[in-house]
């Protein structure tokens, strides 16, 4: 048993002040009140918000930051620089761009992230294995989303196609799939979820037989991210990928849709209890649009954030980009409240990755500690301080009890040259 005392904390979407957690084999055992620290206590100063999740990430994608911004284009011409990447990838420099990646992600403020993982290269596990121990060594609370990736897209008729060159070490059938999926099975503080890649790279079919194989696992999928794929998915089934989804199974509490951008009224009114990862920095970049966030969450959808790509790593920008967008579309203020978008980042996004989150008993222990003296936060309300600050202003966190970031630097040490050295590598 260990406690931390909280200068400020986070508890039950209020803020309140002298907070003691108590905690066993990293799980919350009980919150109390305490104007001062004890002897015993930790000491988390500033305002402390429950764990962050980061619900989708590709690690790989790193690599392309600051990057793919001269030549213009719109995804599908991005896409084409990503698979440049991916073709360099081997389980060692996978390794070690993930586990840079990982530090980098904690010391912005994620405690958790789902990778949603396609880089198989084979049947076996070794890609796997080398984002388990990467998140492992950089102390981050990892779900491993491993993702089927059958075809290589469809053409405007909706008809799958092989995959090209570049794409085939994300490609495996499903009964490959299936076969190796049970043998992914980290522990501690990472665990195993599911995920379909999209509608353009697996059959309905296979969508249903990952929904029947894996039980109660976080199950995701890119949905609707861009209206060529709307298009070859009404071509190839004469439906919206959400209403194919459903018809499959996957929709429901465990679920989470990646993007969900384009969506008609039906698929909104579908999505009602499931996640809908929303991923501002990366749909901005890529020019993909504004979803519907607003109406999917009066609908009964549950909004989280991931950051993708990667082009920005910042919790808090994504938070501020999410109602920003809102605002933008709308012209009006206020679309989510403060602590309605602190939900999406902490408990609602640690339940879309299949983790409890939260200040309260019996979530883990995962914590973010930020400083309300920076030239950001001076002066910002504590309910309010989180749309406020910037990943530079997080000085401690803490995965399972064990504090992975302190004073702002990292366990592993300077981070900066971690991320250019894996690049470097990865590019030969």
């Amino acid at each position: 048993m260990s406690t931390f005392w909280l200068e400020h904390a986070v508890v039950d979407g209020a803020v309140r002040g002298g907070v003691v957690v108590t905690l066993v084999d990293g799980v919350i055992t009980a919150v109390d009140e305490s104007p001062q620290p004890g002897a015993a206590d930790a000491v988390l100063r500033g305002l402390v918000l429950p764990g962050i999740a980061n619900t989708h990430s590709h690690s790989f994608h790193r690599a392309l930051r600051g990057r793919t911004h001269a030549d213009g284009g719109d995804f599908w011409t991005w896409r084409e620089q990503m698979y440049r990447v991916a073709v360099r990838l081997d389980p060692d420099r996978y390794h070690a761009l993930a586990r840079a990646l990982f530090a980098e992600l904690l010391l912005a403020g994620y405690s958790a992230v789902g990778e949603f993982h396609y880089m198989h290269r084979d049947p076996t596990t070794v890609m796997a294995d080398a984002l388990v121990d990467a998140a492992r060594e950089a102390g981050i609370r990892l779900t491993l989303l491993d993702t089927l990736y059958r075809h290589g897209g469809r053409d405007a008729d909706g008809r799958p196609f092989a995959a090209a060159p570049e794409q085939r070490g994300f490609v495996l059938d499903t009964d490959a799939w299936l076969a190796r999926h049970d043998r992914v099975a980290p522990t501690g503080t990472a665990r195993r979820g599911a995920a379909v890649h999209s509608l353009r790279a697996v059959d309905p079919d296979d969508v249903a037989r990952i929904v029947a194989a894996t039980g109660e696992e976080p199950l995701h999928a890119h949905v609707s991210e861009q209206p060529g794929e709307n298009a070859q998915l009404r071509a190839a089934f004469g439906q919206s990928p959400v209403a194919v989804l459903g018809e499959a199974g996957a929709l429901g509490p465990r679920f989470t849709a990646v993007h969900a951008t384009h969506l008609d009224d039906a698929d909104i009114a579908a999505l009602a209890g499931s996640s809908v990862a929303i991923c501002p920095t990366t749909e901005r970049d890529l020019g993909d649009g504004i979803g519907p966030a607003r109406r999917l969450a009066d609908a009964g959808a549950r909004i989280v954030i991931g950051s993708d790509q990667h082009v920005v790593v910042d919790p808090f920008d994504e938070l501020r980009a999410l109602e920003g967008h809102e605002r933008l579309r709308d012209l009006s203020r206020g679309v989510f409240t403060p602590a309605e978008l602190l939900a999406a980042a902490t408990v609602d996004g640690y339940a879309s990755i299949g983790w409890r989150g939260g200040i309260r008993v019996g979530a883990v222990c995962d914590l973010v500690a930020l400083d309300l003296r920076s030239p950001r936060t001076a002066g910002a309300r504590l309910d309010q301080a989180w749309l406020a600050a910037s990943a530079a202003d997080v000085t401690d966190v803490v995965v399972g009890g064990r504090r992975v970031v302190a004073a702002g630097a990292h366990q592993l040490g300077d981070v900066g040259a971690l991320l250019a050295e894996a690049i470097e590598e990865v590019d030969g």
